[in-house]
């Protein structure tokens, strides 16, 4: 069976509903990236950070998975399918894909603040001040960060190295280090970009591009495969 690896990034689940910070020109209902999604902001204002990751995980909870995401866990079927995401949604698993690795985080997980290893599964729940863990420490989102380490980004590789396909879909790839995958892709491999900017984002000749809505693309690009 062939192996199938996806990388996926906002522009995916941004056709479900949900925002983006590029989508508003860096901020997020008047919150600046820095203000929000860094280490500094954390220590800065913890409580700003848990209500605005509190709302996003009531925003993604209420999101429902698109065309794209049932087209991609339709896949499953003829192909060995890894799905390797920018997002922090839970909307891959939710259309029926089996194997997903959240390169950032998981909004419906929660770490201790000084262990990042100990992770909770919170769903929907909310967290605040006061919500501690096993150690005794606060708990925070487990979402990477602007300025941290991305820990599965060595875990990924082998699957790029070892792929028969890449698909990569709605991501710009300007975010180091998920955007230096791609060179990691076996020269072999048959390579496909869709997102509506692919010809302005993707200058390796070895992709084709599809220049459609992840719904569109998707749908199409499954069709294709399957036959």
């Amino acid at each position: 069976m062939k192996k199938i690896v996806v990388l996926t990034g906002a522009g995916i689940s941004a056709e479900s509903g949900l925002k983006t910070f590029r989508d508003s020109n860096g901020l997020w209902e008047n919150h600046k990236i820095e203000d929000v999604a860094t280490p500094q902001a954390w220590k800065a204002d913890p409580e700003l950070v848990l209500e605005f990751y509190n709302q996003r995980r009531l925003q993604a909870s209420e999101a429902l998975p698109n065309q794209a995401h049932f087209s991609l866990a339709d896949l499953e079927e003829y192909f060995s399918v890894t799905i390797v995401t920018q997002n922090v949604d839970d909307l891959h698993e939710r259309a029926g894909s089996s194997e997903v690795i959240h390169l950032h985080g998981e909004l419906t997980k929660a770490r201790s603040s000084k262990n990042p290893s100990l992770i909770y599964h919170i769903n929907e729940k909310r967290i605040e001040i006061g919500d501690l863990c096993d150690d005794g420490y606060q708990l925070r989102p487990h979402i990477v960060w602007f300025g941290e380490e991305v820990p599965l980004i060595s875990e990924v590789i082998p699957y790029f190295q070892g792929a028969d396909i890449i698909i990569v879909i709605g991501t710009s790839l300007s975010v180091y280090p998920a955007s230096g995958l791609i060179d990691y892709i076996s020269s072999n491999a048959d390579c496909y970009y869709i997102d509506p900017n692919a010809k302005e984002n993707m200058n390796n000749i070895n992709f084709k591009l599809i220049s459609k809505k992840a719904e569109i693309g998707v749908k199409e690009l499954v069709h294709k495969l399957k036959q």
